[in-house]
């Protein structure tokens, strides 16, 4: 793949998307789980979702269960408490592996494109978020520690 363009991916409802459809779009892809230190990370996630999504920003939240088993529900499940518990407007999809022989390609390119530090491939832990600009150019690689919020000046620089 040559391209963040060139994947498609299924939403947590099992439809196929296109990630072709988020050209032009600046977006926050993000490992996420329910049962996790980062969790309440989705309040923030929804926050600037809801500030920039009208300005052409997307989130994108794939749940992965890797990291101490932090998010071992079903799709539905995940749904539900994503939705109860945090009102998340944003786009989930399906569970996924981020790291190890079942990695989704996607990550296996989003970590290719833009290692962590000291060059380090492999997502270390749940709320890992790639940043990508309106061209689908993987601008930056932010740790769990870095909080949605902490971000909003990197997103509000790609969206003027």
């Amino acid at each position: 793949m040559n391209s963040i363009y060139d994947f498609v991916v299924n939403d947590i409802d099992g439809q196929e998307v296109k990630l072709s459809d988020y050209q032009g779009k600046a977006l926050l892809i993000v490992n996420v789980a329910s049962y996790c230190g980062y969790t309440k990370q989705y309040s923030g996630l929804e926050a600037i979702y809801k500030k920039y999504k009208d300005k052409g920003f997307e989130i994108l939240a794939f749940p992965c269960n890797q990291f101490g088993n932090q998010e071992p529900g079903t799709n539905e499940e995940i749904k539900q408490f994503c939705s109860s518990k945090f009102d998340v407007t944003f786009k989930l999809f399906d569970k996924i592996d981020v790291n190890g022989d079942g990695a989704h390609p996607l990550y296996i390119y989003l970590k290719n494109e833009k290692p962590g530090i000291m060059g380090t491939k492999d997502i270390k832990w749940n709320f890992t978020k790639f940043l990508i600009d309106k061209n689908g150019k993987i601008v930056e690689r932010f740790g769990s520690n870095k909080t949605p919020e902490e971000i909003a000046p990197e997103i509000e620089k790609l969206l003027n």
